[in-house]
Formats: C-alpha cells, sequence, structure tokens
C-alpha cells in the first residue's frame, strides 16, 4: 500500500469503501491505523459481538464514528448507549469509557489532543 505524508495503510487517490478497509475476525477486535501523530489519530476497529475495551480515559477528545452494526459506550458515571451505523459519539477527554460490540461493529475512530 501507498502511503502518504500523514495517511498510511490504504492507497492513496483510490475511491474506497472505508467499512470494507477492515474485517471481521472472529473472537477478536482487528484495527487499522491510518493517521497517527502526537496530536491526531485515526484508526478503523472492527469488533465480534461481545468483544470491547474495557473501561479507560484517553488524553485526547475521542470521536467514534459507527460505520456497522451496533455497540454500547458508555461514558464516565452515564448510563450505556447504545450506537447503531451512521451515528457518532465524542467521548471527551480524560473522562472513563468503555464499549462493547451489542453485535458485530465497526467503527472509525479520531482521536484530537491538544
Amino acid at each position: 500500500m501507498e502511503n502518504g505524508k500523514y495517511i498510511k495503510n490504504i492507497t492513496l487517490g483510490a475511491v474506497l469503501e472505508m467499512a470494507e478497509l477492515v474485517t471481521y475476525q472472529e473472537g477478536r477486535v482487528e484495527s487499522r491505523t491510518l493517521v497517527q501523530t502526537d496530536q491526531f489519530s485515526v484508526t478503523l476497529f472492527a469488533f465480534d459481538k461481545g468483544e470491547g475495551i474495557g473501561t479507560h480515559s484517553a488524553p485526547g477528545d475521542a470521536l467514534v464514528y459507527v460505520l456497522d452494526g451496533n455497540v454500547a459506550i458508555t461514558i464516565g458515571e452515564d448510563e450505556a448507549v447504545n450506537l447503531k451505523s451512521g451515528q457518532t459519539i465524542v467521548m471527551p477527554a480524560d473522562i472513563p469509557h468503555s464499549l462493547v460490540a451489542t453485535e458485530k461493529f465497526k467503527m472509525l475512530l479520531i482521536v484530537v489532543k491538544g
């Protein structure tokens, strides 16, 4: 795959289906990093049903865009919210959050740090 100055792991100049750039694997979480700098990251994820990321916090605001499937996301002390394909939510910097795939799901994660 060709890499650009900032974007990697995809073919530049080609029309691509975002959700097809990462595949489901039974019992696993798969990821593909597209951008990684000190202030900004863009990563695609595919989660098998029941897989997730335990409670943690991040030093930047994290925008989740659901490309496929459904996920339950908990932010801080709030109850979990369920998101489906086409929906988005921002998990604020330094606030604990977690997620679990209520069915297979794919997301685009954008993290922006100050």
